[in-house]
């Protein structure tokens, strides 16, 4: 039987209690909802097609800093003198602000997502683990729709409690995403009489999807983390997640720590980072997103030069470093980060694949079924999943910048990361 959601007056009247499945064991009944028009009749499924119908609102990073700072709340809707009679502080206006944006953006997005992912090409929606992240958005896309306005902060309180649940729910998407991949490879070896099984990284609209996929869900744990920020008591420097004086060799330093831990587990070595350059340069950025490029980039640095020169007789070769450069002049458009390593590089035609979610030149390792494994955790296998670098660059391209490398096949990789000093640069949505 097909559940309907009767719209009178301001909110919608449940008909029937309707259980949605967001995994194996757990159903969860969606919550009353409010209404899109007066005297309609909506499904669950056309709710999402309502959503997805609507505009997207990209944001800058400008905006974010002005938003989070109190600059634009002359365009709140609590004016001073409202703000005044309901005796809300600066800070109260700011949050409110934010929340009721995100009261009415997030449903749009998480309806785009969850629609999307019902919908992808070569039967990749039916893998489970897909299915299982399509019914995360739908959840979540529910979730907010059940929050009141925010007319006071005690609305702000609800939509936040909402989010943070959104926010660990959502946690491990890259990793159950790669598990879908898995699976959909799979699939595929197992059909080989089917047409459409040419090598999977030629995939062109499954590669486009998951660009486009990535890419947005960035924006979406970025709009939800400088809320759930921005309501905590205020860090110096910080706006939110952004830090306006992010140090470009502090990420590196610490990125690169990380990655030779990681880099020496696996292979019992690693070869130092040296770091040259702008080190004194700070600049606003978001020092999450900053470390999680440098990071990929250094880890796949350090594995191909430990590979490329370890030898059975020689196992424990002295390694060449890997050099970091950063270069930016108070002109520039972009600060640039050069990661140049002597791990054999690769032949050039292969660069349209170093960018596939389903290529990857360290084996084909399997996703650790592990609570512990979460999108931004060190605790995953070095590399296999054929994920980082197009992760990073969703990352870097968020904020108006760019990842690319270059090879010198038999000697190395130079890994050149743009990142945009130019702060109005939108979100790239459609």
């Amino acid at each position: 039987m097909m559940h309907r959601f009767n719209v009178v007056g301001r909110r919608f009247l449940s008909t029937h209690r309707l259980i949605l499945p967001t995994n194996p064991k757990l159903l969860t009944r969606i919550p009353i909802l409010r209404p899109l028009s007066n005297n309609t009749t909506l499904s669950q499924s056309e709710l999402l097609t309502e959503y997805k119908s609507k505009t997207q609102t990209s944001v800058s990073l400008e905006t974010l800093l002005d938003t989070g700072s109190g600059k634009l709340l002359h365009a709140s809707r609590f004016p001073q003198a409202e703000a005044d009679r309901l005796k809300l502080s600066t800070h109260e206006r700011t949050v409110m602000q934010i929340a009721s944006f995100l009261r009415h953006e997030l449903p749009v997005r998480l309806a785009h997502r969850a629609t999307e992912l019902r919908d992808l090409p070569y039967g990749l929606s039916d893998s489970p683990s897909i299915k299982h992240v399509a019914s995360w958005y739908e959840e979540s896309f529910f979730d907010i729709l059940d929050c009141p306005e925010i007319n006071t902060m005690q609305d702000a309180d609800q939509i936040a409690r909402a989010l943070q649940g959104i926010y660990s729910r959502h946690a491990e998407t890259l990793v159950t995403v790669a598990q879908g991949l898995i699976e959909f490879r799979k699939m595929k070896l197992a059909n080989k009489g089917n047409k459409g099984n040419e090598p999977l990284h030629e995939y062109k609209e499954v590669h486009a999807f998951l660009d486009d996929f990535f890419l947005h869900r960035i924006g979406v744990r970025m709009l939800i983390g400088q809320y759930l920020e921005i309501r905590e008591p205020p860090r110096a420097g910080y706006v939110g997640m952004v830090c306006t004086s992010t140090s470009a060799y502090q990420a590196i330093k610490e990125a690169s720590d990380h990655a030779r831990f990681m880099c020496e587990r696996q292979f019992g070595d690693a070869p130092y980072v040296e770091i040259k350059g702008r080190t004194d340069l700070t600049f606003s950025y978001v020092p999450s997103h900053l470390y999680y490029m440098l990071f990929e980039i250094l880890k796949n640095s350090m594995r191909a030069t430990v590979e490329h020169h370890s030898t059975e007789s020689d196992p424990f070769p002295e390694l060449p470093d890997v050099r970091v450069v950063i270069s930016d002049g108070e002109d520039n458009e972009d600060v640039v980060i050069k990661v140049s390593d002597e791990g054999g590089g690769f032949p050039r035609s292969h660069m349209k694949r170093i960018f596939s979610y389903l290529y990857t030149t360290a084996g084909n390792n399997t996703v650790t079924n592990s609570a512990e494994l979460k999108d931004f955790g060190i605790e995953g296998p070095l590399a296999g999943l054929g994920y980082g670098l197009p992760i990073s660059r969703a990352y870097a391209r968020y904020f108006g910048g760019d990842l690319s490398l270059v090879p010198m096949e038999g000697w190395g990789t130079d890994a050149f990361l743009h990142l945009s000093r130019l702060y109005d640069h939108r979100e790239p949505l459609p």
